[in-house]
């Protein structure tokens, strides 16, 4: 696609859990736990006034659901702050330190005086029903080759509490992440490609890493898009946790749009209107649906639900129409009708004879609508009550396809797909927060703010090159790696012990092949990697094996368990086997001749103490042996 034409306008909003002693308003440790002894209690949320008397349409979506919130408090990693029974304490200043070390990085106007602010959120995720936010900082750039992209806010903010199941309408959370400290770095609209949004948010990434003071790991840092295209609509994408499919997601959204613009343009050309959609009445077609031979029907009105209908005037042919991989117009309707009724989806006309749904029973079911070629319909298997207010939101979000894109606020799925997750919020949602005093800026807090602050990566390049030998090709890699903290931190520690091309095969190279293996690497540590690398830099192991070792940490082992497992502890008589292989080579190597049959022993050596030991030592004792050999 040509994205400059398209007008493809991008922001980030990048959120990182702050590694500190302390959650952002308690003293709680900010980890999470297992195995804890806990409390549980439960609470209803509901939307407020805000203070010009408006309502968040967003808050009240959540409301309208009418959920039962339950919430796990364990004793190490929450308090009464958490369960909101008691005041928030003060502010925890490392978290703001951290944030202003980034300004000073971005080049960003720092405020004199932080305010707490409430954003009303009531999905359950906040026992208060809000989320505290701190403004620390605004402006500045991050220059991406080129092209310097915008930083428009620098927050500090809490991290919600995390999911751990649902029940019908009990949605039970528990409160050990809740509070713990988040940093939010919003970019300006400026990114102009998927690509450069991906890269954009892998040197945010970075920068942060390098203060030290960032958590890594699943979970612990989420980037949000703001994606718009000419004639389509701002939506916001919400939780992308892996960097590696920002660009798809992007990629897949301008998609959606487009197709939503075709659909509009051809709904307009066959005439239709929002106020004849909207206008029509959805019908009880129960005594059709208990005909049915079809097992998803029977289920269903077995268990106590009816079978309820909607005619979509000049429709046909557009709910299946594809939007996004596997996802079709008729899936954007089905999204609104599961969040806004709870059903578990719909079916709809496009896709039908299917499911065991015959086609005499799709001609009597347009029979009772009255249904021309022309028109679609959609069914819900529901109570009366529900399939209401299903077929209500689906008669909604038609009529909005007669105007194109809706801003909305969408989830991200892990194939890099989305899915409505509820209305774009307004600004009626945030308001000042009356129990915590600002904290003021001081000079203290700049300074330790500057030792804090991270390299540029420019500077860092010619560091890696100049003074530890990396080439060129391999530096860059490094920076651009996720894991280039610890890869900096490493080639550092191991610099006059180990080549640094080593360590960036392993953080970098070794990594990647074995995700390509399907193996989780988020599962290996930061830890466990220097631990592989001390044992190579004390000749305990060698570098060929660091894969196998690195292997069997991602199933769950020690780094000394895998070592041992490998069967790599064992001493091994390096001289002993080179003089045994050689032997048994004697008469090849004679005819070839020792100074070439280096290749033809080493490989059987290898073969013999590969991981063993490493090498360089088996390649000095074959040379010796070779010399000895033809003298």
């Amino acid at each position: 696609m040509n994205y400059k034409d398209l007008g493809l306008k991008v922001g980030l909003e990048l959120h990182q859990q702050l590694k500190t002693e302390r959650k952002l308003f308690c003293h709680c440790k900010p980890e999470l736990v297992e195995e804890d002894e806990e409390d549980v209690f439960e609470r209803r949320l509901r939307p407020v006034r805000s203070e010009l008397g408006e309502v968040d349409i967003a808050a009240l979506f959540e409301w309208r659901k009418g959920r039962t919130y339950v919430y796990h408090a364990p004793r190490s990693a929450s308090c009464l702050v958490e369960a909101d029974e008691e005041p928030p304490h003060d502010v925890d200043t490392d978290s703001i330190v951290i944030a202003l070390a980034m300004a000073r990085a971005f080049g960003s106007h720092v405020v004199d005086e932080v305010h707490v602010m409430r954003k009303m959120v009531i999905d359950g995720s906040n026992t208060s029903g809000f989320q505290r936010t701190m403004l620390v900082a605004l402006g500045g750039k991050v220059k991406i080759g080129e092209k310097e992209i915008g930083i428009q806010t620098i927050c500090v903010e809490e991290d919600a509490a995390r999911k751990i199941k649902e029940e019908g309408r009990f949605i039970h959370y528990k409160l050990d992440r809740l509070g713990i400290p988040l940093i939010e770095i919003a970019t300006a609209p400026d990114i102009e490609t998927p690509q450069e949004a991906k890269t954009v948010a892998l040197r945010i990434g970075q920068m942060l890493r390098l203060t030290g003071r960032v958590k890594r790991g699943l979970g612990t840092i989420r980037q949000d898009l703001n994606v718009s295209i000419k004639g389509g609509a701002k939506t916001e994408i919400k939780g992308v946790q892996k960097l590696e499919i920002i660009d798809k997601v992007i990629e897949y959204e301008v998609m959606r749009q487009l197709r939503l613009l075709e659909i509009r343009d051809e709904l307009i050309k066959r005439g239709v209107t929002k106020e004849e959609v909207l206008s029509q009445k959805e019908k009880d077609v129960t005594h059709i649906a208990m005909r049915s031979q079809s097992k998803l029907v029977r289920k269903a009105l077995d268990g106590g639900a009816g079978a309820w209908a909607i005619r979509l005037p000049k429709f046909a042919g557009l709910l299946g129409k594809e939007v996004q991989p596997n996802r079709r117009f008729g899936t954007e309707l089905a999204d609104y009708a599961k969040f806004w009724a709870g059903v578990g989806g719909i079916i709809h006309s496009d896709e039908l004879p299917k499911y065991g749904i015959t086609i005499e029973e799709v001609k009597a079911i347009k029979e009772e609508l009255g249904c021309s070629e022309e028109d679609a319909f959609v069914i819900v298997l529901a109570t009366s009550d529900q399939a209401r207010l299903a077929l209500e939101a689906v008669k909604e979000r038609a009529a909005k396809a007669i105007e194109g894109v809706p801003e909305e606020t969408r989830a991200a799925n892990p194939d890099g797909t989305t899915r409505f997750l509820r209305p774009r919020p307004g600004a009626a949602r945030m308001y000042p927060e009356t129990d915590v005093p600002p904290v003021t800026i001081t000079e203290e807090m700049l300074a330790k703010a500057e030792k804090l602050k991270p390299k540029n990566p420019v500077e860092l390049l010619m560091e890696l090159t100049s003074k530890y030998g990396l080439s060129k090709d391999m530096a860059e890699k490094a920076i651009s790696s996720v894991r280039f903290d610890l890869t900096y931190r490493l080639i550092k520690k191991y610099h006059g012990k180990l080549p640094s091309s080593i360590i960036v095969r392993t953080v970098v190279d070794t990594l990647k092949e074995l995700e390509r293996e399907g193996i989780e690497t988020d599962k290996i540590r930061d830890e466990q990697i220097e631990e592989v690398l001390d044992e190579v830099s004390k000749g305990t192991i060698a570098k060929e094996v660091i894969p196998d070792v690195l292997r069997e940490v991602s199933k769950g082992k020690s780094v000394k368990d895998a070592i041992k497992d490998l069967g790599l502890t064992e001493k091994v008589d390096v001289e002993g086997i080179v003089r045994e292989v050689v032997q048994s080579l004697r008469e090849e190597i004679m005819k070839r001749g020792p100074d070439r049959s280096f290749g033809l022993v080493m490989g059987r050596v290898m073969e013999k103490v590969r991981g063993k030991v490493d090498g360089k030592v088996v390649a000095q004792a074959v040379r010796k042996a070779l010399e000895e050999l033809g003298k």
